[in-house]
């Protein structure tokens, strides 16, 4: 006891003291209060060692104060500072599920909104122990009964900076350990809850101001006069609507289904097993996307940068590009004006907008953007029933997934608009057997052998899916339109892929590369009878100028990169946030030039050819830079068209059953007014017309066999290999 006394009593001893009490009491936060999915022994020990960097680094401030008495006063201001810090995200992970940002304190009234009317019913029992080290702290220095003394001696400053140079020097090995484990964590902040599990609280708080402030010096510094160069851009390039086209979707609802890390060449795909059976991978997609009332796109391609899944999502609602770097929904998603599909959509048609997901919230801040894009409502993980089998990686499974989003889509109010983002063709693409319905690709790397496996999984799921619409009454009210987000097997691996799709590895190229950056774009139209597979070159940037026009909306005063794929004047420059080009014409593939047609490298082009591959450079580049400067500097704050409606993001709110209370009391305001699909069916669920063989769900052996699906869109015939 004597030794422990001597150890505090000295300024060092008492620095280690207090950083250790500061580190049990982050690591058992960590614990009990957030959510932040961690994953076998090497992601458990850096959650465990995080707080000590940030720690050391900040306690080290104290040490710097030459004076005893302001040595020991800046050490419990440090303390406080940092338990205030730690015990508000406390309070804020409990109401919200999320963490506290820069842009969150900053708006303290909006904090204040949220916590301070329910304070006294976030508080718990434990709570006691998040202040009760500070209590020790105070205790330790100030009893006589313990006999502690104030450490008077000047201590040196070599004793100060090789503390900061620890903390720094720890800060180091721990983000080591972060990329080892999560790569490109920083560039690719998909998920505040990611930087907290790898990286501490206090660094992302850090981090999080650091990157507001870069974003508000951009933003200071722009004025209206930029949005006027925005303007002649969009003028410019604005492609009429096709007369045959436009309005043929009017008044329909819109169900985006989101096909993750799906490609084109999966479509009409035949993978050959062992013994030389051929199975077909996607038979339900296939059959909507040659289907007489699909619009199909065979050269679209994905556009999507470091963002992945996020960037499609802001190509698709906002015609805009994602970041060059890391990811606009965290970069840009909390705090910018947004003119999106659903602001635009309910600002002409009175549209109901909700995004589906059965993964967290935070994921890619998804919770902040939607609000910013005045999504009405946004259902996550908290309103799913998720169980060791039925959950992935990332996410809840593609057919339990649908099933249970029934419940909230027949509440919504008709026309709607909504998206169902999948997430079980997301790599490793991880499936169990029970699930498993073809067999896996044989090239030995499991990323592309069992990628065949999941999208198999997705394609049924889909089809369980319309097969709900239709038995509904929803299908032949809707637009479903079908895109893949990204690619889901890499450059990297293609090489190994190609001899599955009858190419020679030794011959592919960066040509092949970009070829493979298609992936389906399908509007299927019920009962329109005109359907057709266009070649018309186009990308993700397109899709939401395309639906707007679709329903019978002008897209004139909105500000949108892309233009309408069914548009006689669409540009068919399809730029990539890596600098490559493709058109009909030209492939532009980092310095190489290739025929778009034969694929062939163009190795002395003429002086013609250099000034056309130039001129669609000038079109990528300029699309790009005009996209950036808006998200940048947030230029649509100086820009509403006519008739928009302007948004606050504080009347929206995503928690957990404030939701579906808020549907209900919307649709019984209504009375028979009501449109939700719930309503019209007198009040009767649509949940039980959902049929599924997810054996996740399946009471009965029978029940999975008498629910199978069929594989085709019309259920004429059953294609599915058994």
């Amino acid at each position: 006891m004597s030794k422990l006394k001597q150890l505090l009593s000295k300024r060092l001893g008492f620095f280690t003291f207090a950083v250790i009490l500061f580190w049990v009491k982050t690591y058992l936060v960590y614990q009990i209060e957030f959510e932040l999915g961690v994953e076998g022994l090497m992601q458990e020990f850096i959650l465990l060692i995080n707080p000590i960097a940030t720690t050391v680094f900040l306690f080290s401030i104290a040490l710097y104060f030459s004076k005893p008495k302001k040595a020991y006063a800046a050490l419990f201001v440090v303390y406080f500072l940092t338990s205030i810090l730690l015990y508000a995200n406390v309070l804020y992970y409990r109401e919200f599920s999320d963490f506290l940002t820069i842009s969150t304190m900053l708006g303290a009234g909006k904090v204040a909104n949220g916590i301070g009317a329910s304070a006294f019913a976030l508080l718990r029992p434990q709570d006691i122990l998040y202040w009760l080290d500070f209590v020790i702290v105070l205790f330790v220095m100030y009893s006589k009964r313990i006999g502690v003394q104030m450490d008077k001696r000047p201590i040196l400053k070599r004793y100060a900076v090789a503390m900061t140079t620890l903390g720094v020097t720890l800060f180091a090995g721990n983000l080591a350990l972060a990329e080892s484990d999560r790569p490109q964590l920083l560039l690719r902040t998909f998920d505040r809850n990611y930087i907290v599990k790898y990286l501490g609280l206090n660094f992302f708080t850090a981090y999080d101001g650091y990157q507001t402030a870069q974003s508000n010096q951009i933003k200071a510094s722009a004025d209206e006069s930029d949005m006027e160069t925005v303007l002649n851009y969009v003028n410019e390039h604005h492609a009429q609507p096709n007369s045959e086209m436009f309005g043929i979707a009017k008044d329909r609802n819109v169900i985006y289904i989101h096909l993750e890390s799906f490609q084109q060449f999966l479509i009409n795909y035949q993978l050959e097993d062992e013994n030389g059976e051929l199975h077909e991978v996607t038979p339900f997609i296939n059959s909507l996307f040659d289907n007489e009332d699909s619009y199909s796109f065979e050269n679209f391609f994905h556009q999507v940068g470091q963002g992945k899944t996020a960037d499609s999502e802001m190509l698709l609602e906002n015609s805009l590009f994602g970041s060059s770097q890391g990811g606009a929904f965290t970069q840009y998603g909390s705090a910018n004006t947004f003119q999106s599909a659903s602001q635009i959509l309910r600002s002409e048609d009175d549209y109901t907008s909700a995004m589906f997901h059965g993964n967290v919230g935070s994921f890619w801040n998804r919770d902040d953007t939607y609000k910013s894009m005045g999504i009405d409502y946004f259902f996550d993980d908290e309103y799913y029933t998720f169980t060791e089998e039925n959950t992935l990686e990332y996410g809840m499974k593609d057919k339990i997934f649908f099933q249970e989003s029934i419940q909230y889509l027949e509440q919504l109010p008709q026309p709607f608009y909504s998206k169902f983002i999948t997430v079980s063709n997301h790599f490793p693409y991880p499936l169990d057997e029970a699930n498993a319905d073809i067999p896996a690709a044989t090239t030995g790397d499991n990323t592309i052998d069992n990628y065949f496996v999941t999208a198999r999984y997705l394609d049924q799921a889909v089809e369980e899916f319309f097969n709900y619409l239709k038995e509904s009454g929803l299908y032949d009210n809707s637009m479903i339109v079908l895109y893949g987000d990204h690619y889901g097997i890499s450059n990297a691996r293609n090489k190994t892929l190609a001899p599955l799709l009858g190419e020679n590895p030794e011959e592919w190229s960066g040509y092949d590369n970009a070829m493979m950056q298609k992936v389906p774009a399908i509007y299927h139209i019920p009962g329109t009878g005109k359907g057709e597979v266009f070649d018309t070159y186009g990308g993700q940037v397109d899709m939401l100028p395309t639906m707007l026009h679709l329903l019978g909306i002008e897209t004139n005063d909105y500000v949108l990169m892309g233009n309408d794929l069914f548009s006689q004047d669409h540009d068919e420059t399809v730029a990539f946030r890596n600098g490559d080009v493709i058109s009909p014409k030209y492939t532009l593939n980092g310095s190489v030039i290739y025929d778009t047609k034969t694929g062939e490298v163009i190795t002395e082009p003429s002086e013609e050819v250099l000034v056309e591959v130039e001129a669609l450079k000038e079109k990528a580049t300029s699309q790009l830079s005009t996209s950036d400067s808006i998200l940048q500097s947030d230029l649509l704050r100086f820009y509403t068209p006519e008739g928009l409606v302007a948004d606050d993001i504080s009347d929206y709110n995503y928690n957990y059953m404030n939701q579906m209370e808020r549907l209900k009391q919307l649709n019984e305001s209504l009375g028979e007014n009501s449109t939700s699909l719930y309503n019209l069916n007198e009040n009767q669920s649509t949940v039980p017309l959902y049929k599924t063989n997810a054996p996740e769900l399946a009471t009965d052996p029978q029940e999975s066999v008498d629910s199978e699906p069929t594989g085709t869109l019309d259920g004429e015939e059953n294609s599915l290999e058994e």
